[in-house]
């Protein structure tokens, strides 16, 4: 059983879902799990594989969503999402890391994209 902040953040990431497929991605895959962590969305914009984290918040009492994405949490994205264009043998692929943050003020939610958020060291 999910407990409450669980449940939104499914919630968040299938709103980001939308949201990114309304801009045109194509969603691949969500919750692409490892040993070594997940990546919440992965999707294609036009050429470019998008590796996407999501970030939900209720309040800001633990900061904003964009700064949930830590460096030590985007370096546990980049590792999973080199290990996937390895496995899928697209290593040769433009790729980009997005950030999408969902918050949830006085019952409404607000949806923002940050585009190419960090770096990969594949190109």
């Amino acid at each position: 059983m999910l407990n409450k902040p669980q449940r939104f953040g499914q919630k968040a990431e299938a709103m980001a879902a939308r949201f990114l497929k309304r801009r045109g991605y194509k969603i691949i895959a969500r919750n692409h799990r490892t040993r070594s962590g997940e990546i919440d969305i992965i999707a294609r914009e036009g050429e470019t594989l998008v590796f996407v984290e999501v970030k939900a918040r209720t309040s800001l009492r633990y900061g904003s969503a964009k700064a949930a994405v830590t460096p030590h949490k985007q370096r546990q994205v980049a590792k999973v999402a080199l290990g996937y264009l390895k496995m899928t043998d697209q290593s040769h692929v433009k790729a980009r890391f997005d950030v999408v943050t969902v918050t949830r003020r006085d019952g409404r939610h607000t949806i923002d994209l940050i585009r190419n958020a960090f770096g990969l060291s594949n190109g």
